[in-house]
């Protein structure tokens, strides 16, 4: 080449082709993630029966070796004989609380299925009398077959709600084999259950040996990340149930007093669903105004506002004293960031299943981003 060749390509261009690469690569990691993604959507959604009793095993064990770990200690019984205590004691406060709560909470759960159809028959009537106009707009739609047909399957999926609860019927098939595999999925928990609290080893201890292909400082990060998970996991789940056993019990009680009807079962369904961010929140807003608002004895602007101020009431206890004491800040994520998971994780893993995960696997990829970008990335740029 002689001293007084050109390059191929110019400054400029060259920069040009590296931001085209480098475009192309990121697109590239973009539908891997997409196709991975999809992959996992579709086995978790083909193999829920099998994901979902080994899913809540694993997080019960998580919840419960703690205590069992003190059952053994405490009493100095071996580690198989802690666990069956365990267990008799959860049949023993289950059975208390069925015997004292079941018929109330029975009763109340068929009369609300129930009524159903005649809160929406009031909803109608009362829309009619006050908003004629808007309803002159949106009842050719309600008069048309299709959407008429639409309405009535709703009203028959909700008087027909006990029956259709869990989501792996609509998967596994409806009738006896259907129902059969519902049962067994059910059944088989407690059996994953024992086991896993019988071992009380770190699950992450033989993490290392099954990992030889990658360096030490490698797999001590990998063992670190996977721990990390783990505790987000448990902090999470054990911090959401008590505290949604305890703002159920609130709103319960605080709806039962005011007087609306079904409020202990609206209430505990509310309080219970919040292990889903937001979602009791909304499902028990948008049951329990209207509700209210329309209730025949009693109900109407007074006892709908008495709702709302028993439902801040909660909220507020829920957000200046019960999740920092319980929770900490072990998420650290911001109220919109949370709303995107819950709706990108479920869609990716397939329903209810990622929308309970969503917190603590972003929860996780945050953590294992900030880790990564500090050790590896603290000296670029």
């Amino acid at each position: 080449m002689s001293a007084d060749s050109t390059p191929l390509l110019t400054p400029a261009q060259r920069k040009l082709v590296g931001f085209a690469l480098g475009f192309a690569a990121f697109c590239a990691i973009g539908w891997l993630l997409y196709l991975l993604l999809a992959g996992v959507a579709r086995f978790s959604s083909t193999f829920s029966s099998v994901i979902w009793p080994l899913a809540v095993a694993g997080i019960l064990a998580l919840l419960l070796r703690p205590v069992v770990t003190v059952f053994e200690r405490r009493l100095k019984v071996s580690r198989p004989v802690a666990v069956v205590l365990l267990y008799i004691l959860f049949l023993l406060v289950v059975a208390g609380l069925l015997v004292t709560f079941l018929p109330a909470l029975v009763s109340q759960l068929l009369e609300f299925v129930a009524y159903l159809p005649t809160l929406w028959q009031k909803t109608v009537a009362w829309s009619e009398q006050h908003f004629p106009e808007w309803l002159a707009v949106v009842r050719p739609y309600l008069d048309n077959p299709t959407v008429k047909a639409a309405l009535d399957g709703l009203t028959q999926q909700a008087q027909d709600l006990l029956g259709h609860l869990a989501p792996t019927l609509k998967s596994a098939g409806a009738g006896f084999f259907g129902l059969f595999g519902l049962v067994a999925s059910l059944a088989v928990i407690p059996v994953y259950l024992f086991f896993f609290l019988l071992s009380n080893d770190d699950p992450t201890r033989a993490l290392p040996e099954h990992l030889p292909f990658l360096q030490k400082e490698h797999r001590d990060d990998v063992v670190f990340l996977v721990r990390e998970f783990l505790g987000i996991l448990v902090a999470f789940f054990r911090g959401q149930l008590i505290i949604g056993l305890i703002m159920g019990v609130l709103l319960a009680t605080g709806f039962s007093v005011a007087g609306l009807k079904f409020g202990l079962v609206i209430g505990l369904l509310t309080g219970l669903l919040n292990i889903v961010p937001y979602l009791g929140s909304i499902l028990g807003l948008s049951v329990a105004l209207p509700l209210a608002y329309l209730q025949p004895e009693g109900g109407g602007l007074a006892l709908a506002a008495i709702c709302v101020g028993v439902f801040a009431a909660v909220q507020a206890i829920e957000g200046w004293f019960l999740t920092p004491r319980i929770m900490g800040r072990q998420t650290g994520l911001h109220p919109v960031a949370i709303i995107v998971a819950v709706f990108f994780w479920g869609k990716a893993l397939g329903g209810v299943l990622g929308m309970m995960l969503a917190v603590p696997l972003t929860a996780f990829f945050v953590t294992a981003w900030r880790f990564v970008r500090r050790k590896y990335f603290a000296g670029a740029g």
